[in-house]
């Protein structure tokens, strides 16, 4: 298995990782098989048009539970996060393949991704000048408050996702080591359970950042508008 830290090629100066190039290959083929599926819908669906709505449908109903009045405008990001992160972590089901989750750099880009959407949210809801004014409300004190909630939270997010991938790969490793080829289906579906579990939390704790931040803001300024 490859670590993810090491240098394939360069840039020029720039070193690019293992970690690079299987991210923009999961990006690559999920932008493709996004654009097969859109091309082929048909009115009456085979079995992998009906898994595929299923999981699109079942993120939709996760996201309209936890924010229903913004559901639409949060789903694309959310599905989005959700169904890369999924398939980073079961990446490393392919010989040779280091997972990008298992890179804490590949997890903190992740979570600052997060980071910046509760924002971007906040302030295409209730307008700059309102979002901002949040953060010293009901008190300017509070101010550095928001601020450390805010990098610690991003922080969690990030080391939470890696301490976890990266721990299943080498529990993995070292169950090879010790049972050689024994224990190997059900190794591979601990891997499975424990990667997708992985990538629901890191999705539902996104979704109830953005979620707590939309409606904290709504319910101070309830007469603004979402801009179109």
């Amino acid at each position: 298995m490859l670590d993810g830290t090491h240098a394939l090629f360069y840039l020029g100066p720039l070193a690019v990782s293992t970690t690079v190039v299987t991210t923009w290959g999961i990006m690559v083929i999920l932008i493709l098989l996004s654009w097969v599926f859109t091309c082929r819908l048909c009115i009456d669906p085979g079995p992998l048009q009906i898994a595929v709505e299923g999981v699109i449908e079942a993120i939709q109903v996760a996201v309209s539970e936890v924010l229903p009045q913004r559901g639409d405008t949060v789903f694309p990001f959310v599905a989005t996060v959700w169904i890369f992160i999924g398939v980073a972590n079961l990446s490393s089901l392919v010989p040779g393949i280091h997972s990008p989750t298992g890179d804490i750099s590949a997890t903190m880009a992740l979570a600052l991704l997060v980071f910046s959407s509760v924002h971007w949210f906040g302030i295409k809801i209730v307008g700059l000048r309102h979002y901002l004014k949040h953060y010293i409300s009901p008190s300017p004190i509070l101010l550095p408050f928001h601020i450390i909630g805010e990098v610690t939270r991003t922080l969690a997010l990030a080391v939470r996702l890696f301490g976890n991938m990266m721990s299943l790969e080498m529990a993995a490793l070292l169950v090879l080591l010790v049972a050689g080829l024994f224990a190997p289906i059900p190794l591979l579906m601990l891997h499975i359970v424990e990667a997708l579990v992985q990538a629901y939390i890191f999705g539902m704790l996104a979704l109830i950042y953005i979620a707590g931040a939309i409606q904290t803001l709504e319910a101070r300024h309830p007469l603004k508008e979402e801009e179109s």
